[in-house]
């Protein structure tokens, strides 16, 4: 999936300019394809500037590239006590970076377009198409950040 990913990234071809379009609400998620047999669907997704997803683990596996642009992500350990996810880490995520993580609360992060420019990253999920908005994302949430 790495090489597939890294692959595709690289295709400055590979979205049509509808696929590219955002939202000035939140980010946008275009479904590009979906197997038949509901084991996975594919989608861009297209982040103004910055904007970002919420803290979120996934109900299950997901890999993606970044497409155009850059984003930052934001690694999170979750506190089963607490009931809150608390930030690791954040990484650069510039184009042509693949990441894959598998599903539950054990890979817990956020994305986000922190440039003045939009992105474009593309997604695999282990979902059926018809389930990508609903059945991806597991919001958590996350602890204040103590200044």
């Amino acid at each position: 999936m790495r090489i597939a990913l890294a692959e595709a990234a690289a295709d400055a071809g590979l979205l049509t300019p509808a696929q590219r379009e955002g939202s000035s609400e939140n980010y946008r998620r275009h479904l590009l394809a979906a197997d038949p047999h509901g084991r996975y669907a594919i989608a861009a997704l297209v982040w103004q500037p910055h904007q970002a997803s919420p803290v979120h683990a996934h109900h299950t596996w997901c890999g993606y590239a970044v497409i155009d642009g850059a984003l930052s992500e934001t690694v999170f350990e979750w506190n089963e006590r607490e009931q809150c996810a608390s930030a690791e880490r954040t990484q650069a995520r510039r184009q042509g970076a693949v990441s894959f993580v598998r599903g539950g609360r054990g890979s817990i992060h956020r994305l986000q377009n922190s440039s003045d420019a939009p992105a474009v990253s593309l997604h695999i999920y282990g979902v059926p198409g018809a389930r990508i908005a609903t059945h991806v994302n597991d919001v958590v949430r996350a602890a204040p950040v103590l200044v």
